[in-house]
C-alpha cells in the first residue's frame, strides 16, 4: 500500500487500521495498514533522455495472478519460471502476505499462485520481495501493522529467508539488523545480480524528504553489508522516494517517486550510472507509455532487462492494484525508415567505439555505454524485419488503390484525401504512392503532437513539386516542410512562437527536380535539423516551439493557400515522437 506526499490524498491498498505518521506531524494521514510512499512524475521536454529504447504497451497480468483485492511488489526468478508479489487477498496470514505462481516455461501462462506459507507469512505485512540471481535467498519488508513480528527494529525492517536448493522450503526469516535496519522505516529491498548492492528506502535521520533511496555494498555474499549511504541529490528528491528496482548489473534504478511535474500524483522514474564507481545520473521520468493519470509504483525489471513490471490502480484492473508487465525494447531502426537494414548497421558501424546512445542498444535495451559487438549482436537478430517503433506516432504508406481514405498503420489516425487526387499502385518509392495535382488535392489528418511538448521527427518520400509548395504543415500554424518559393530547396517554416520569419531554416538541397528525396525534419528540443536522402542539410538552434493541439496538411500548406499545394508524388508518411539521426 502506499501514501501520497504531504496534503495529497491517500491512496492506500488496505483500509484496516489509523496510522499516524509523526513524519507528518502526528496527522492521521490515511485509514490503512501500511506506510509508504510512491510517485509522481516529471514529464519534462525530453521524456526519456536517450533515445536507444523505448517501453512497449503495458499489459495486465490477468485474473490468473491479479485479485479483487491489491496485488503489487513483484519480482521474478532470474530464469523467468517464478514470480514473486504481495498481495492482500483472502487466503492470507496478515494485512499482506507474500505469494508465489510458477510456470513451466517462458511461453507458457503462469499458474494460480499459493501463499508462500506461515513460516515467512505472519500476522503483520509482508511485502516487497527481491529474489537472488540463484533462487535460494529471498529479502523482503515486514511492515508493522498492529501486530510486529518478533525481533524488529523499526515501524518497517528487512528480513531475509534461504532455501537449500529449488526444491526445498523456506527457512525462518532473518533480520538483517543494523545497520542496515534502524528505528526508522526501512523497506523496498532489491538485491540484483551479484548480490553485493543492496538499495532500499528509509526515512532514517539523513533523510531529505519522508523517504530517501540508500545503497549498502559488501566485498562477497558471505561479508556483511557496510554502512548505508544515502543515492544523494540526484536521485532523491524532498517529495518521498521508494520501492525501488536495481537491474541485474547493477547499473540501471528504477522507483516511483513523489517529485513534482508528473502525470499523476505518483509516477515511475530511473537513474542510471556507466559503472558501479561512476555516479548516478540525475533521475529521468520513464515516461507516458508507462506512466498515467493513475498511480504507478513497485517497478520490477527482468534479469534480462527486456521487461518492467510493475502496479498500478489505472482502468483496466481487477483490484485496487493490479500487477502490469510491459516490454523494453531497443530502437533498432536506427534511420526510422521502418525495416532493419544496411543503412542502419552502416549508422552503427560509423559509432563503433564511442558511446553514442542512438545505436548503443546492448546487451540491454538501454546500452552500455559504448558501440561494439554487443550492440551488433542486438541489431543482427531483427536483420531485415519491418520494425514499428512505439514512437512512431503516425505512418500513412499511402498504398492504397482506391478511396478517400489515407490508412495510418501505426494507429487510429486515418487521414482524409481531397480534391482529385490518384491512388498510384506500384509507382511509389515503396509500393503505392498518391498523385496531387497541385491545384485543391491534399491528405488532412487529425492532431498527432503538439511541437512545444518534446522531441519529435517527421520524414516523407516526395517527387516532383515545384518551388513555394508545402509537404506537410500544422492547420493554421507553420510549414513543417516545404519547397522555398525561389529555389524549390527544402526548408522549414517551424520556428519560436511569435512566426519570426528570420529564424526559418532554409537548406542549399533541391528538392522538386523530379526525383524521389526522402525528406525530414528533427526536433530534438534544442536544434531543427534537416535531411535530404538521410543526410543532414541544414540545422538551427532554437529555444522553443509554439504551441499547437491542430491537425495536420500533407501536401498543402497551414492555411491551403493557392500556390502550396503539392505538384507530385507524396509516399510514406511518418511521425515519431523521438529525434530520429538517419
Amino acid at each position: 500500500m502506499r501514501h501520497v506526499a504531504t496534503g495529497s490524498p491517500c491512496l492506500g491498498k488496505a483500509t484496516t487500521t489509523l496510522w499516524e505518521d509523526t513524519a507528518m506531524n502526528g496527522r492521521a494521514i490515511c485509514r490503512t495498514t501500511v506506510l509508504i510512499w510512491l510517485p509522481t512524475a516529471l514529464t519534462a521536454p525530453c521524456e526519456i533522455g536517450r533515445a536507444d529504447f523505448s517501453f512497449g504497451r503495458p499489459q495486465n497480468l490477468g485474473p490468473v495472478i491479479n485479485s479483487p483485492s491489491s496485488d503489487f511488489g513483484a519480482c521474478m526468478s532470474v530464469e523467468g519460471l517464478e514470480l514473486y508479489f504481495a498481495s492482500d487477498r483472502a487466503g492470507g496470514f496478515g494485512a499482506a502476505d507474500i505469494w508465489i505462481s510458477t510456470r513451466q516455461s517462458v511461453n507458457d501462462p503462469w499458474g494460480p499462485p499459493t501463499n508462500l506459507g506461515a513460516t515467512v507469512n505472519s500476522p503483520s505485512m509482508e511485502a516487497y520481495p527481491s529474489l537472488s540471481s540463484d533462487g535460494l535467498t529471498l529479502y523482503f519488508s515486514d511492515l508493522y501493522s498492529g501486530t510486529a513480528r518478533p525481533g524488529g527494529l523499526g515501524g518497517a525492517d528487512i528480513w531475509v529467508t534461504t532455501r537449500t536448493s529449488h526444491d526445498d522450503a523456506w527457512t525462518t526469516p532473518v533480520n538483517l539488523g543494523a545497520p542496515i535496519n534502524s528505528s526508522a522505516m526501512d523497506l523496498s529491498p532489491t538485491v540484483p545480480g551479484d548480490g553485493l548492492i543492496l538499495v532500499f528506502a528509509s526515512s532514517r535521520a539523513g533523510t531529505g524528504g519522508p523517504y530517501d533511496l540508500w545503497m549498502s555494498t559488501r566485498a562477497t555474499a558471505q561479508d556483511p553489508w557496510g554502512l548505508p549511504t544515502n543515492l544523494g541529490a540526484n536521485v532523491n528528491s524532498a517529495f518521498g522516494d521508494l520501492e525501488c528496482s536495481l537491474s541485474a548489473d547493477g547499473l540501471s534504478l528504477f522507483f516511483p517517486s513523489a517529485r513534482p511535474g508528473g502525470l499523476s500524483t505518483y509516477d515511475l522514474w530511473m537513474t542510471t550510472r556507466k559503472s558501479r564507481e561512476d555516479p548516478w545520473t540525475p533521475a529521468i521520468n520513464v515516461g507516458s507509455v508507462i506512466n498515467s493519470t493513475s498511480t504507478e509504483g513497485s517497478p520490477g525489471v527482468s534479469a534480462d532487462m527486456r521487461t518492467l513490471y510493475f502496479d498500478s490502480d489505472r482502468p483496466g484492473g481487477l483490484g485496487g492494484y493490479d500487477l502490469w508487465e510491459a516490454p523494453i525494447m531497443p530502437v533498432v531502426d536506427f534511420d526510422g525508415d521502418g525495416m532493419v537494414a544496411i543503412g542502419d548497421l552502416v549508422r552503427l558501424i560509423e559509432a563503433w567505439g564511442r558511446d553514442d546512445p542512438c545505436v548503443d542498444i546492448g546487451p540491454n535495451p538501454w546500452g552500455d555505454g559504448v558501440v561494439d559487438g554487443g550492440d551488433l549482436r542486438v541489431l543482427m537478430s531483427y536483420w531485415g524485419q519491418e520494425i514499428y517503433s512505439p514512437s512512431l506516432l503516425a505512418y500513412w504508406k499511402m498504398d492504397e488503390e482506391e478511396g478517400a481514405i489515407a490508412t495510418d498503420s501505426a494507429g487510429a489516425n486515418d487521414a482524409t484525401v481531397v480534391g482529385e487526387a490518384l491512388w498510384q499502385s506500384g509507382e511509389g518509392k515503396i509500393k503505392g504512392a498518391l498523385q496531387l495535382d497541385g491545384r485543391d488535392d491534399a491528405i488532412l489528418a487529425p492532431y498527432i503532437l503538439n511541437p512545444a511538448k518534446g522531441p519529435f521527427s517527421v520524414f516523407a518520400w516526395v517527387k516532383g513539386g515545384a518551388p513555394g509548395q508545402v509537404i506537410l504543415s500544422q492547420v493554421g500554424g507553420a510549414n513543417w516542410l516545404r519547397a522555398a518559393p525561389a529555389s524549390g530547396a527544402l526548408g522549414t517554416e517551424l520556428n519560436e512562437p511569435g512566426r519570426n520569419a528570420a529564424k526559418n531554416l532554409q537548406s542549399p538541397v533541391v528538392i522538386t527536380d523530379g526525383v524521389w528525396h526522402r525528406v525530414g525534419l528533427v526536433w530534438n528540443c534544442a536544434s531543427r535539423v534537416l535531411y535530404v536522402d538521410d543526410v543532414e542539410v541544414a540545422r538551427g538552434t532554437l529555444t522553443g516551439l509554439p504551441d499547437s493541439i491542430n491537425g495536420l496538411h500533407i501536401g498543402a500548406g497551414s492555411m491551403l493557400a493557392p500556390g502550396t499545394f503539392w505538384s507530385g508524388l507524396m509516399d510514406d508518411v511518418r511521425i515519431y515522437d523521438r529525434a530520429i539521426d538517419p
